[in-house]
């Protein structure tokens, strides 16, 4: 069985996908110079949307920018040498049986869903990021397929350990190997793993209609990098099926219409001319023939004015806030803007993979249902390390800033509040001091004042009634995740200051 080039790039570059999803974690380091956020630079759709919700561009994103120029001139080869996902649906495509093809998918659809996301992203409402491929991929494995692996693996290894005895000393090695290289650093479970889960489920079913069914009739990624192929120099010859065999038919992952290859959906897998009996098949530079190769690109008055309304509907939809949680809404550190981070966050998740104390999680109701799947920091669950700034490093399009240590210590996240009503020393007359003791702020945030009072049992007691510094607190979130009560926290983050300058 022959192997096209096509297919060992598509291979390697899922194993290079894979490494750097491995490498996007703490390894006990506290810089991490390569990370998944590569294959989201070099995403034009990433790019354009962007560009067309901040009007500014940034050099990050320049690898996406010359991706786009490099399918002007190549064609469509992101898909069929590059892309992650459709590698996995290739390796499991033939494993599915096929049933009759859904028919509205084989219409213009995936150009009206294209155009609706970036108008919307026209009109400051970034929503790419919730159909790009490679952030479905990576949400699904971040918050459900690798905490599941991790956790798999420790709990087969402590089975294993219970019935090997003394003797587990001599594989503790594969198991360290294991931890530090390979497994996840903690074990976190995510409110919104089986949502992720579902949406990816969601592509890999749909093998079952058609193959490549995703990536021919929705992907909002491949349908931009389509329109962009139509300009390429090179194209298939002959673009129509041979009448003497017509193989190419059940051969090509992305089909024909009407015997016709649209030259948008040709991925340059080269499956065609590999498997071609005559070897009629070639790819060439449009000068040598001028024979067609299919209809003109689908750029319709109603195509475009279609995705215009549609764009400017959803991005006001999406525009709605829920005003009830707002409070409570804590974007990571250094995010000053919430409106600026909106539009610049791809909804990825290596800001959450790499919180070391599992502060953040994918939003579901806290910003509206425009904040889906955007990182959130909730103090109760896990709070922002004070002398960490990974969030910053990962994030591909900046919308986390990557500070300076020293910067992002100073980042104000939010406010923390005492409830005296909770508060031990307020509410029960019982010292407490493990939020001043926790408070990593030098010259601390939460202090005590010492105050001689009676408690209930009519003893006399000197009680420390913390305070809280506003001019110092951060908002890290620390104190209200380590305080001792049970369910609400006497000490609470709010987002109240999160547009105030930080004071040093």
């Amino acid at each position: 069985m022959k192997i096209t080039w096509s297919r060992i790039s598509q291979l390697l570059f899922l194993v290079v996908f894979l490494v750097l999803f491995v490498m996007t974690e703490y390894r006990g380091k506290d810089e991490i110079s390569a990370a998944i956020n590569s294959f989201f630079r070099a995403d034009p759709l990433v790019a354009i949307s962007y560009l067309l919700s901040q009007k500014a561009f940034t050099m990050l994103l320049l690898p996406g920018a010359l991706m786009a120029v490099f399918t002007v001139v190549l064609g469509r080869f992101f898909c069929g040498w590059l892309c992650p996902l459709g590698t996995i649906l290739d390796l499991l495509t033939k494993y599915i049986p096929k049933k009759t093809p859904i028919r509205f998918l084989k219409s213009r659809f995936k150009y009206y869903l294209l155009f609706c996301l970036l108008f919307a992203a026209l009109f400051n409402i970034n929503l790419t990021g919730i159909l790009d491929p490679i952030a479905i991929l990576v949400r699904a494995m971040t918050f459900f397929f690798y905490p599941l692996f991790g956790y798999s693996i420790r709990s087969t290894w402590a089975g294993l350990y219970g019935v090997i005895g003394e003797n587990r000393d001599y594989i503790a090695f594969i198991f360290n190997f294991l931890r530090d290289y390979i497994l996840p650093f903690r074990e976190t479970f995510y409110p919104l793993a089986f949502l992720s889960l579902l949406l990816f489920a969601a592509i890999v079913f749909l093998e079952r209609y058609e193959r490549r069914n995703w990536c021919r009739n929705l992907c909002p990624l491949g349908t931009l990098l389509g329109l962009l192929g139509r300009f390429s120099i090179f194209k298939r010859l002959p673009s129509r099926l041979c009448s003497d065999c017509k193989s190419c038919k059940d051969t090509c992952p992305t089909g024909f219409d009407e015997e016709i290859l649209q030259k948008e959906d040709c991925i340059l897998c080269m499956e065609c001319k590999l498997k071609c009996a005559s070897k009629r098949i070639r790819f060439a530079p449009f000068k040598r023939s001028a024979e067609k190769t299919g209809s003109p690109p689908i750029m319709e008055r109603r195509v475009l004015l279609g995705g215009l309304l549609s764009g400017f509907f959803v991005s006001r939809v999406f525009s709605f806030q829920a005003p009830s949680n707002q409070e409570r809404l804590l974007r990571p550190p250094g995010v000053n803007n919430d409106r600026d981070f909106l539009k610049k966050c791809v909804r990825c998740g290596e800001c959450m993979k790499v919180c070391l104390r599992s502060a953040l999680y994918p939003d579901l109701s806290r910003g509206g249902i425009y904040g889906l799947f955007m990182p959130v920091l909730i103090p109760r669950l896990g709070y922002c390390e004070f002398n960490c700034n990974l969030c910053g490093q990962i994030c591909p399009t900046s919308a986390i800033p990557n500070l300076p240590l020293e910067q992002k210590k100073k980042s104000i996240i939010g406010l923390a509040a005492l409830d005296k009503n909770h508060c031990l020393p307020y509410a029960k007359k019982i010292n407490c001091i493990v939020c001043e003791e926790h408070c990593p702020i030098p010259g601390k945030a939460i202090r005590f004042e010492n105050v001689n009072d009676v408690d209930y049992a009519g003893k006399k007691v000197i009680l420390k009634m913390p305070y809280i510094v506003d001019e110092l607190c951060n908002g890290c979130g620390i104190c209200e995740n380590k305080c001792p009560l049970e369910g609400k926290s006497a000490i609470e983050v709010f987002s109240s200051r999160k547009k105030k300058p930080s004071k040093g």
